[in-house]
């Protein structure tokens, strides 16, 4: 019988030790170890995949850029964003890659739908974008990169919340040059959305998907 995932709660915390705990935790794992989601939001930083170009970062300035081995390109990571790291053994739940990241993309949907807010996919660029009236994909809230080791992810998802944007514009978000990027709150006109609390509905939503049998 397969454990129930383990969601830890919300927390700040820095990239870079989250990193060496992913990676830690990855290496280390048992095959009968729970499954875990880790919620977190980091200081601001950007972090490239390992396909990543460096003529998509155009003015970083100050923040820190910084190469992983995910999947994805670069991207932006800062407060008020909800990052979900997802450390699941998919082989023991007989999940191949392309399924993993579909249950995570309809996660976010789901989650975005019981705040009033229609998203979608866009074919061959992994994540979570606003839907647009004709069915098509505009601007892009949620990103998506993952690593699997053995059979086991880590990295997953990040779901803008109530973030400052600007930064977004200082590179070609996950390689697409002019990509739009918005958040939670500019789509609900909610002032101070409770990211905490978004965090808590993501991880319980993310846990359902990953778990379902269908």
């Amino acid at each position: 019988m397969v454990p129930p995932i383990l969601i830890h709660p919300f927390r700040p915390t820095d990239y870079l030790p989250t990193l060496d705990a992913m990676r830690r935790f990855t290496a280390e794992r048992q095959p009968a170890a729970a499954d875990e989601i880790w919620l977190v939001e980091h200081p601001s930083v950007y972090t490239m995949g390992q396909a990543s170009r460096e003529e998509h970062v155009l003015t970083p300035g100050d923040i820190p850029v910084l190469r992983t081995e995910r999947g994805g390109q670069v991207t932006y990571h800062g407060p008020g964003q909800v990052v979900a790291y997802l450390m699941i053994d998919l082989r023991r739940r007989h999940l191949t890659v392309r399924d993993f990241v579909s249950r995570i993309e309809d996660a976010a949907i789901d989650l975005l739908a019981g705040y009033g807010v229609a998203a979608t996919r866009r074919p061959a660029a992994p994540g979570v974008y606003l839907a647009q009236p004709d069915g098509s994909a505009g601007a892009k809230i949620a990103s998506l990169g993952i690593k699997i080791s053995r059979g086991c992810s880590y990295h997953g998802v990040a779901l803008n919340v109530a973030m400052d944007l600007e930064p977004f514009s200082r590179i070609d978000p996950c390689g697409y040059p002019g990509l739009a990027v918005t958040d939670l709150r500019q789509c609900t006109g909610d002032a101070e959305p409770d990211v905490a609390a978004v965090a808590a509905a993501f991880g319980r939503v993310l846990a359902g998907h990953i778990e379902s049998k269908t």
